[in-house]
């Protein structure tokens, strides 16, 4: 039973905005304590809350293969639960790291506006280093191997090439740690953007 309470629960905030992931044993204290209801997907997209009287109620109508059996009563586990009393979203920073630099530009050159797997990507300095150029969200791009040779130490202008967008610090903010290799449940699909997940960074840029 401990590896089935250990699976995971997505974590809705008050407005209905994924804030967290925990296991399912948490979501069941948090559902009894009466701090959180249990969100359950229907076929026609709507969406119905259950606080733990209603939850119970509903898992002894008819049995489920996502159940759990206690002492007294069998109860369904929840794939999706709701807190009723926060409404923030966590605050966390893009962090400036080589992962994140890629996402931003989707492993796009910067300058020639072709995409490439990520080993064939070098991480440029608009303004190279040696000119003063920061290294800085605002000042690195990511640059395919051709394009790299031909701006060498220079500025795109120097080299003859044209940023495809200028470079800025991302917008969007990871609000959950969740590697990609955990399996999440089909009824998270709704409430998450892929694009917001911060998953497998890779060494800070020096």
């Amino acid at each position: 039973m401990s590896s089935v309470l250990n699976q995971h629960v997505l974590v809705l905030n008050r407005l209905w905005q994924a804030v967290n992931v925990c296991t399912a044993r948490r979501a069941l204290t948090l559902l009894f304590q009466g701090h959180a209801q249990v969100v359950l997907d229907h076929a026609d997209g709507s969406f119905q809350t259950y606080n733990f009287s209603a939850w119970h109620d509903l898992s002894q109508q008819a049995p489920h293969p996502e159940s759990i059996r206690t002492i007294s009563f069998r109860i369904r586990l929840p794939r999706v639960i709701l807190l009723l009393a926060y409404d923030r979203l966590p605050k966390k920073e893009v962090k400036f790291t080589r992962h994140n630099i890629f996402e931003r530009d989707q492993d796009t050159c910067q300058y020639c506006g072709g995409t490439f797997d990520r080993k064939d990507l070098n991480l440029d300095h608009v303004i190279p280093r040696d000119r003063g150029g920061p290294t800085t969200w605002e000042n690195i791009v990511c640059s395919c191997i051709t394009c790299n040779t031909r701006k060498a130490n220079h500025t795109p202008q120097e080299a003859g090439l044209h940023l495809v967008r200028k470079p800025k610090r991302p917008k969007w903010r990871p609000f959950v740690q969740i590697n990609f290799s955990l399996d999440h449940h089909d009824s998270w699909k709704h409430f998450i953007d892929l694009a917001y997940w911060n998953v497998e960074l890779g060494e800070d840029v020096q």
